[in-house]
């Protein structure tokens, strides 16, 4: 039994990270030692290679808008654990979190000692304890994957809707080297005669995606086909559109976070909020859904966190969310010089990731190192520079305080600082910058 809340992230985080499997009985029977929590929750279920945090924000505050309690499991997090589960933008409680610990661990020692292939995972504790606490919490969970999908941990509920926001290259070891192999992981959590919100994919990829519908009878709707979105003009930092699907029509919806990738991500969370609440017979309020669209925010994606010098934090940790990054550069900030921080754990496309970035013409790139989390290495930024010697525009400095400090005095007021490459190390920054 735990005592306090150090002991019961102890308890968490000490569990093997991963089990490599091709089959959830092990965490069927972990929630079917539980009371099966997940079959008395009404979910959506949010996928994608990137964008599932934001259309995971965007939901919430849909969702919230009409009155519902609404429960979030997100991952990582940013500033604190307790933010992966969460209900109506609120941390789950350290109090709470302790209980459901205590509630599971007698339940992970026995399957420990009995089960063939060992007790659960770190992450098969956390999302049987989120589906503990949303079972009597919510109203209504909006659920994101861990990795994947066919295999992850939260792929044992039939949700209300499944979403799949993009599909693109990472995680490649665990999902596949191409991207019908990955479309088919993602695809995984599409159940019968659930209807799928799929974002812009590879044509390979809707493919894929567009089989597993059609064999499950799900409703499919897809952005740029049944879903249309024409971009405005922006103005300030915001992004502007139009926006419709069936009988609705939304024009001049604005949100607050910039990429033409987050009104995609803003269009696929409308589409499975309005389905969801065509399922529940409950109207759409227009005013409400445009308000909270315009309002929502979610940490770390290409957030401002200072503004003389402005400087913006991104989460961008992979090479499809680098393309949509640096394609925001090109058309936002093509007026400004860009100076950009990067740090980049070891098993991501680093080489590639860096590639794309040096295609910004007005770009200074300082490459850095942090602490990863856990046993992943972080990329040496020393090697990283060694392919591109010729380029004056790229440096070292391994000490990213240090290189925040430099970086800073460079800059005039007009210039961009951007910090970018893993959601852990702007997890550090953000840290850095907001403490007293």
């Amino acid at each position: 039994m735990v005592k306090n809340y150090d002991e019961a992230l102890n308890f968490i985080h000490g569990r093997t990270k991963f089990k490599k499997s091709d089959h959830l009985n092990r965490m069927r029977k972990f929630l079917e030692l539980l009371g099966d929590p997940q079959k008395n929750i009404s979910a959506i279920h949010v996928a994608g290679t990137n964008g599932k945090g934001s259309t995971v924000a965007y939901l919430r505050d849909l969702l919230m808008s009409q009155g519902y309690t609404v429960g979030t499991f997100t991952s990582p997090f940013l500033v604190r654990f307790n933010e992966r589960i969460s209900v109506d933008g609120e941390p789950i409680s350290d109090a709470t979190l302790i209980s459901l610990v205590n509630r599971v661990q007698p339940i992970v020692a026995e399957l420990d000692a009995n089960y063939p292939e060992g007790g659960p995972t770190e992450f098969e504790i956390i999302t049987a304890m989120m589906f503990l606490y949303f079972k009597t919490q919510v109203d209504v969970a909006v659920i994101e994957v861990g990795i994947g999908g066919l295999l992850d941990s939260t792929n044992v509920f039939t949700p209300a809707v499944s979403v799949i926001t993009t599909i693109g290259f990472d995680h490649m070891k665990l999902l596949g080297n191409t991207l019908p192999k990955i479309a088919a992981q993602k695809a995984g959590i599409i159940k019968p005669d659930v209807p799928v919100v799929a974002g812009r994919l590879p044509q390979s990829a809707m493919q894929v995606v567009k089989k597993t519908a059609t064999a499950n009878k799900s409703p499919l709707y897809r952005l740029g086909q049944e879903i249309t979105v024409k971009i405005k003009s922006e103005a300030g930092w915001q992004e502007k559109f139009d926006y419709h699907f069936g009988d609705y029509l939304f024009k001049g919806l604005k949100i607050s976070m910039l990429g033409d990738y987050q009104v995609d991500n803003a269009s696929c969370a409308l589409t499975a909020f309005i389905l969801y609440q065509a399922q529940k017979k409950q109207a759409v309020s227009r005013s409400e859904a445009v308000s909270s669209l315009a309002k929502t925010v979610w940490a770390g994606r290409f957030e401002p966190i200072n503004q003389d010098p402005l400087v913006v934090i991104d989460g961008a940790h992979n090479e499809p969310a680098v393309e949509e990054l640096t394609a925001l550069l090109k058309q936002r900030f093509h007026d400004n010089e860009i100076y950009i921080l990067f740090g980049v754990l070891a098993d991501k496309q680093h080489d590639k990731m860096l590639a794309t970035l040096r295609t910004v013409p007005n770009l200074h790139i300082v490459l850095t190192t942090f602490q990863g989390p856990g046993s992943r290495a972080v990329t040496d930024p020393e090697e990283l520079s060694a392919q591109y010697q010729d380029d004056q525009r790229i440096e070292v400095i391994d000490n990213w305080q240090l290189a925040i400090g430099t970086i800073s005095q460079r800059m005039s007021a007009e210039d961009l600082f951007l910090i970018t490459g893993s959601l852990y190390f702007i997890s550090d920054v953000r840290a850095f910058f907001k403490q007293p």
